[in-house]
């Protein structure tokens, strides 16, 4: 009888300790799960926002000093979210909604820069755009442009002699009627040659300044200024983009068709709910964005009935496109003109 207690209280021992050991595992992996952060983020759909109505009661985009026109309907920009900082069940479960997809986190989050700095190059880039998008509508329009320093090279020639915001008139003795004007005007140059640029400082009067050129640093034996040009309106009226907690270059062709459609007569969109993506440069060439899938599916939710789609991501979005969404495919704002006059005068646009 002792032999058959004592084996009994061993098999009892036995299944208490599997049992503790069983509980204290399920807890740590539960903590672990919870608490511990993993390297991914999570890509999902973000806000949109109508570029032709307000946000917190101020208006996305405003004129003043020239003459606009009521619109109607939407033109709405997208965004795509992304949730940092995820547990182990906070990222299994936002993968397994099907909304969300996840990344490394070092790809948007890389591990030589700090989050501080990444937040200033994603507020740039949204800031660039823009001014892009400035550019480009008005250039569409017909207003007259002019050329203006960008940036200036920290240690070129040009550096502590001209000034971002800086209008450049001549380079080299040959007249500025583009950016591509300064590269050409300095393209048979050598490194030690003496140049002049006249400019204009805001409202000063024109004067001219001397630079002894550089080697260049991508195409060595060549004359280097150190100057970044960019095509700018040349207008007396101001334009701003009023949109905080939104990074990125891809608004830039909802907000170039927002100026357009305030500075025309008509509703360029039929009053119909339009959204789209894509980054717009001066030219008004619309070059391929990210996370397309994301942005249509929030458009489509919030209403739209058509997206503009950047011709480089057509088949990206075609093989994700929410039931219903109309998508048209777009290379440049004129494209965007265009395929809207048409789908407010009930033809077909040129889809995806």
């Amino acid at each position: 009888m002792a032999d058959s207690e004592h084996v009994r209280c061993r098999t009892v021992n036995r299944r208490t300790w599997t049992l503790l050991f069983s509980v204290v595992l399920v807890a740590v992996f539960g903590l672990l799960g919870t608490f511990a952060r993993v390297p991914y983020v999570a890509l999902g759909p973000g806000p949109t926002y109508d570029t032709l109505g307000d946000n917190e009661g101020t208006p996305v985009v405003r004129i003043d000093g020239e003459r606009t026109y009521p619109t109607g309907g939407h033109l709405n920009m997208t965004t795509v979210s992304v949730t940092d900082q995820l547990s182990l069940f906070g990222a299994l479960g936002l993968w397994a909604s099907g909304r969300y997809a996840l990344a490394p986190r070092e790809l948007y989050f890389p591990p030589n820069k700090t989050e501080q700095q990444i937040e200033q190059e994603n507020t740039k880039a949204f800031n660039d755009s823009q001014t892009s998008a400035e550019a480009a509508a008005l250039r569409y329009l017909g207003y007259p442009m002019k050329v203006v320093v960008q940036e200036v090279v920290t240690g070129s020639p040009a550096d502590g002699v001209v000034e971002p915001g800086d209008r450049l008139l001549e380079v080299n003795g040959q007249p500025v009627r583009d950016p591509e004007s300064v590269s050409k005007a300095v393209a048979r140059t050598k490194p030690g040659e003496e140049i002049s640029i006249r400019l204009q400082r805001g409202e000063e009067r024109p004067s001219e300044v001397q630079v002894e050129l550089a080697d260049h640093p991508r195409q060595p034996g060549r004359g280097f200024i150190g100057v970044a040009p960019a095509e700018r309106p040349d207008v007396d009226f101001d334009i701003e983009i009023s949109l905080a907690d939104v990074g990125g270059p891809s608004a830039g062709l909802m907000f170039a068709l927002a100026i357009v459609d305030k500075l025309t007569p008509g509703e360029i969109n039929g009053g119909h709910f339009v959204a789209g993506t894509g980054e717009i440069d001066a030219a008004g060439n619309v070059g391929p964005i990210g996370g397309i899938n994301f942005k249509m599916v929030q458009a489509r939710e919030a209403g739209a009935e058509l997206f503009l789609v950047p011709e480089k991501n057509c088949a990206e979005a075609k093989a994700q496109a929410p039931e219903g969404l109309e998508l048209v495919k777009v290379a440049t704002l004129d494209d965007a003109v265009k395929n809207l006059e048409k789908y407010r005068s009930g033809l077909e646009p040129d889809h995806c």
